[in-house]
């Protein structure tokens, strides 16, 4: 459950963010891909280097991959007006075409996958320190989505380029007027999120298969929408939205012999919907209070 819970936090964030923004990013499983990508191919020539270096630049290397195809998103966006949900969803598949044609010359012979990464780039599993998850395949990469999840919490709530991502979603007209560039932001955002969801690597690369394996990721960029959502787009927020998601992935294995898995799918819709129905109850009954 954890293991499932750690990519969908950075996939959370990735449309979380420029949601503040007024953004819908629906590019994080492309983004995601060149990130892991990239961050095998570095893990694997970093033989020579000692894991205090070698597992940083894998990790550099998987957020620069995400931030370039958000990056060009953004641009789009932000100076040809482009709207960035065609951009995302596009990007997507061109990615997936590119990868194609990438793994025909660095994949492994008759296999999807690249070399595997050096030792030294790996991340520890979470068993080392927990004696009770032997077996599971948790590690290290839940505390780095953790430490990003607070790191974007700081930045959106503390920091000025924080308000100014806030100000353009709230009012791009108004932020404008206020002397804030809001193709500058815009950009910004979506380059960010693609930084964020390029760190799934670090889940399944450094701490899992230690290797780039052809479509790993089965979905989990889309489902960082319903994160995200459940989240209500805060960063502390899809944290636990995606323990939540998490927690019923792993639940539908379980109890796959007993009952369709597509109940899973099922109860995660009407999840999203009850929480969108209440919220506004919610906040009608938090301002009476106050």
């Amino acid at each position: 459950m954890l293991f499932k819970t750690t990519p969908l936090i950075f996939t959370g964030l990735a449309v979380s963010l420029p949601l503040r923004a007024g953004l819908f990013n629906i590019g994080a499983e492309g983004q995601l891909t060149v990130g892991a990508f990239l961050t095998a191919l570095v893990g694997a020539h970093a033989a020579s280097l000692p894991p205090a270096v070698a597992v940083p630049l894998a990790l550099v290397a998987g957020a620069a991959g995400g931030a370039l195809v958000g990056a060009i998103a953004g641009a789009l966006k932000a100076w040809r007006g482009a709207h960035e949900v065609i951009n995302t969803i596009m990007l997507n598949f061109i990615v997936r075409a590119v990868m194609v044609g990438v793994g025909a010359h660095l994949f492994e012979r008759e296999q999807i996958h690249t070399s595997p990464i050096a030792l030294s780039a790996e991340l520890p599993r979470l068993s080392r320190w927990l004696p009770s998850l032997h077996g599971s395949a948790a590690n290290a990469a839940l505390f780095l989505a953790v430490a990003v999840a607070l790191a974007a919490w700081y930045f959106v709530e503390r920091t000025r380029a924080g308000f100014r991502l806030r100000a353009v979603g709230a009012s791009p007209d108004a932020a404008a007027t206020s002397g804030i560039s809001v193709g500058r932001v815009q950009f910004f955002a979506l380059a960010l999120a693609g930084a964020v969801a390029g760190l799934v690597g670090a889940n399944f690369v450094l701490g899992y298969k230690h290797y780039y394996e052809d479509g790993f990721s089965g979905g989990i960029g889309y489902m960082g929408i319903a994160v995200a959502v459940l989240g209500r787009a805060r960063p502390l927020g899809v944290v636990a939205a995606a323990l939540v998601f998490g927690t019923l992935s792993q639940g539908a294995l379980a109890v796959n012999a007993e009952v369709p898995k597509e109940i899973v799918d099922v109860l995660t819709a009407v999840i999203i919907f009850s929480v969108a129905a209440a919220a506004p109850s919610v906040r009608r009954a938090i301002e009476a209070r106050a």
